[in-house]
């Protein structure tokens, strides 16, 4: 069947699951899974079999309809339907009528809405049609992020998250009308010979990197994420940021780009790669530190995209490819690990009520589906083996060392990019060391944590299938090389290359047989325990004669000396009750770190405009005499002008 085909049967089941009634929750359930399926397939067909266009007869706003899917949109669209598969059956339990009756039924309607447009812009080939895509998957992420708009956190995460959209948006409608205005066309496809569109680059990397949350444009997005329920929190990070990617990508393989722009994405990337777990690290809510590390994830991926951009410039294919090959495969990765994360912090937020670590604990016992998913994802996201986030980091690195190697325009920036690629490794492997031990490990530390039980086969089932293909991806990368090369083509037809790279067939090897080590040694050791059984004893307990779960490592203890050594940024604001004698009845010490671009740049600037406006305002107050001698001002300052301007 043609991918026309599959997509027109995944609109009208997307449509006809829209459309169910609150009641029919079952055949909702059933015409969104149908949908993203057929999407699925859809997206396939054209990444094995080439790419497909549609025209229309009917023009919408003056501009007949153009659709096109090609290696790159049909790429994304993979993301966006394993991940709206998992959060749609997801959401059927989490989020379900019997315990939310009076947000669940529109909370269906915004989601799939929110599905249907994300798709509508991987496929919109027309400017003036991508920007109404773009507002109304905006619209409806707002709706879902605010489900729960009678709490003022939600209300104040879900107007920052469109005042930063309407920015993007702003800054997109100047980037296609200028298109529009020079070509004499909003329709779209490659424009490279067009060489004054090239400083146009730079307002397409603020629109989409606004969406994508790179920083210091990701002030929205720590609070979106956090307060959005979980199945949104998933969508958000897995796919709604990578549009921001996908317009990046798009668009810097469409037109023309100056000549440092691979430079300057390259160093946001890093970045952001950096900042974003240094801020992640010094969190104590399981959401908005995984938020964070969305920010540290687009930053890998710009990395990636900055390089093939330079190699791109340059004429140097082979180290290009490899690094284009990263950032696209993490693009997948982070969608896929990320979601599994964000769905298993949902699992414990639906258990224990609260998401801060501080009153979690000792999960593993009550939730181990939870915690085995979560922990899988865990050492996914820090780049460890044989998991899929290892792969494409990996061939990150091989375009930085390759660059280094060819001794091209990029090879000053590669050795300080691969240095802080590899600290941010570091660093996300202490950040997650530190959740699954606060979170999981040890004893519960509230009555919540202790009553936890675990979730049902909806809410697991999902997280299953997310962690097999992160599992999937990391044992047989070469696997998905076809799909990769697909997408590279698409952004740079001359770089091609039908056979899977020699690093990537080892690196498959490899992994299998670190895999089968791994469960050979894990699988002796559990013999052992069984045979030998376990021998308890108490710890050294520093003189106390019953430890209690309050002299566990805390979410920041734990992270206190990484967190340290960024200070300078992160800002952190300490609180402690002063101790006045040798045995105090109690003592407390409080660590909280802001949102410092948002807090400290940001909202005092939005106040001092705030404050010029209102003064402004104060000169408009209908009295006709003052704005005759504000006329007279005027005149007199322009006669001024003119005769400095005119004077010899």
């Amino acid at each position: 069947m043609s991918p026309g085909c599959l997509l027109s049967l995944a609109l009208a089941a997307m449509v006809a699951g829209t459309c169910c009634a609150p009641r029919w929750t079952r055949l909702w359930l059933g015409c969104t899974v149908a949908a993203t399926l057929l999407t699925l397939g859809a997206a396939i067909s054209v990444l094995a079999g080439g790419p497909w266009e549609w025209h229309g007869a009917f023009p919408i706003g003056g501009e007949l309809p153009h659709l096109r899917a090609d290696g790159l949109s049909a790429f994304f669209l993979v993301l966006l339907s394993v991940i709206g598969l998992a959060g749609t059956v997801y959401s059927s339990e989490y989020w379900s009528p019997k315990k939310h009756p009076g947000s669940a039924y529109p909370g269906r309607v915004w989601w799939n809405l929110l599905l249907l447009f994300m798709g509508l812009v991987l496929l919109c080939s027309n400017g003036l049609h991508f920007l109404i895509g773009w507002e109304l998957f905006t619209l409806c992420a707002y709706f879902l992020i605010t489900r729960e708009r009678h709490l003022p956190a939600v209300r104040r995460a879900g107007w920052l998250y469109l005042a930063a959209s309407h920015a993007s948006a702003l800054c997109l409608f100047a980037f296609f009308a200028a298109i529009a205005a020079r070509t004499g066309s909003w329709d779209l496809g490659p424009l490279r010979d067009h060489l004054e569109l090239a400083p146009l680059f730079w307002l397409a990397l603020i629109g989409f990197g606004l969406k994508a949350g790179l920083f210091p444009l990701h002030i929205w997005l720590p609070s979106a994420h956090a307060n959005a329920p979980t199945h949104v929190s998933a969508l958000l990070s897995g796919v709604a940021i990578k549009m921001g990617i996908y317009g990046l990508m798009r668009f810097s393989g469409w037109i023309p780009t100056p000549a440092d722009a691979g430079w300057v994405v390259a160093t946001l990337g890093v970045a952001s790669a950096v900042l974003g777990v240094a801020f992640a690290l010094g969190q104590h809510d399981l959401k908005r530190l995984l938020a964070y590390h969305s920010v540290e994830n687009i930053g890998i991926i710009l990395i990636g995209l900055g390089f093939a951009m330079m190699a791109s410039r340059a004429g140097q294919p082979g180290w290009g490819r490899l690094a284009m090959a990263g950032a696209l495969l993490h693009v997948w990765n982070h969608g896929l690990f990320k979601a599994l994360l964000f769905l298993g912090a949902g699992s414990v937020l639906h258990a224990t009520g609260t998401r801060r670590m501080s009153e979690l604990g000792g999960l593993w016992r009550a939730m181990p589906w939870t915690a085995a998913s979560f922990a899988l994802g865990a050492v996914a996201i820090s780049g460890l083996p044989p998991l899929n986030g290892f792969v494409s980091e990996w061939l990150v690195y091989l375009g930085l060392f390759g660059a280094v190697d060819g001794l091209g325009p990029g090879s000053a920036a590669a050795v300080p990019a691969a240095i802080l690629l590899a600290v941010t490794g570091a660093m996300a492997l202490a950040c997650f060391v530190k959740v699954v031990g606060v979170v999981f490990l040890g004893t519960p530390r509230t009555l919540r944590a202790e009553k936890a039980v675990e979730c049902g086969w909806f809410m697991r089932s999902p997280m299953l299938l997310l962690g097999g293909a992160c599992i999937l991806i990391g044992l047989a990368p070469a696997l998905f090389w076809p799909a990769l090369q697909s997408a590279i083509a698409a952004w740079e037809p001359g770089w091609a290359m039908d056979v899977a790279p020699a690093p990537l067939l080892s690196l498959g090897i490899w992994n299998v047989g670190f895999a089968l080590a791994a469960a050979l040694a894990a699988t002796l050791l559990l013999r052992r325990v069984r045979r030998n059984g376990i021998a308890r004893a108490g710890t050294w307990d520093c003189g106390f004669a019953a430890p209690t779960a309050r002299m566990q490592y805390t979410a920041g203890s734990f992270a206190g000396i990484i967190t340290e050594w960024f200070a300078w940024i992160l800002q952190p604001s300490r609180h402690a009750d002063k101790i006045t004698h040798p045995f105090p009845s109690r003592a407390a010490f409080r660590e909280h770190t802001p949102e410092t671009v948002l807090e400290k740049v940001v909202e005092p600037s939005a106040g001092m405009v705030m404050a010029l406006s209102s003064a402004m305002r104060r000169l408009q107050h209908g009295r006709l005499q003052f704005y005759i001698l504000y006329l007279v001002f005027g005149l007199i300052a322009l006669a001024l002008l003119a005769f400095w301007g005119g004077a010899p």
